[in-house]
């Protein structure tokens, strides 16, 4: 069985359940790298050299939702072909030994998973499923405090910081 107090997959089955895992264990990930790329864009990390043939550096791109605006089309289409890319040809489970959704690693990735005994596989799971479950929450709060008030960190008007994200750009 599966844990659903909302009722939500009343009929569903436990392969119905493995997929709707799967895709909130991904988006997990995705947000937790999201949440890192916003921390370390607005900390003023960026990649040296241009984004585009025109010239355009990387540290003119803004921070957050901004950025949408000033990424050249181009760019877009790259992202969309490697998302594309690795979605049909590198995340999934090509050697059909999963132990679990969202298992990617195909005999090629171990990182001393295979020694862990089942509980400790389990709570590791728990600790990835809860965080990213938090950074799925994070990413849209910054995205909102953004648009509200073009700044993300409520720290900062709670601690009385200045607010300059994106100043100059």
């Amino acid at each position: 069985g599966f844990f659903d107090p909302l009722v939500l997959l009343e009929d569903a089955d436990q392969e119905r359940f493995n997929r709707l895992r799967y895709v909130e264990t991904k988006h997990g990930r995705i947000s937790m790298l999201a949440v890192l790329g916003h921390v370390v864009t607005s900390a003023g990390i960026r990649l040296p050299g241009n984004i585009d043939i025109e010239g355009t550096p990387f540290e003119s791109i803004p921070t957050g939702i901004g950025a949408l605006t000033k990424i050249p089309a181009a760019g877009f289409v790259q992202i969309l072909a490697f998302v594309g890319f690795l979605e049909l040809a590198v995340m999934r489970d090509i050697s059909g030994e999963a132990e679990f959704p969202g298992d990617f690693r195909n005999g090629y990735i171990d990182f001393g998973w295979d020694d862990f005994d089942e509980e400790t596989k389990m709570q590791k799971r728990a600790i990835e499923l809860n965080n990213g479950r938090a950074a799925m929450m994070g990413i849209l709060a910054l995205m909102v405090h953004e648009k509200l008030d073009n700044n993300p960190y409520i720290v900062n008007d709670l601690l009385g910081f200045p607010v300059d994200f994106n100043s100059g750009l």
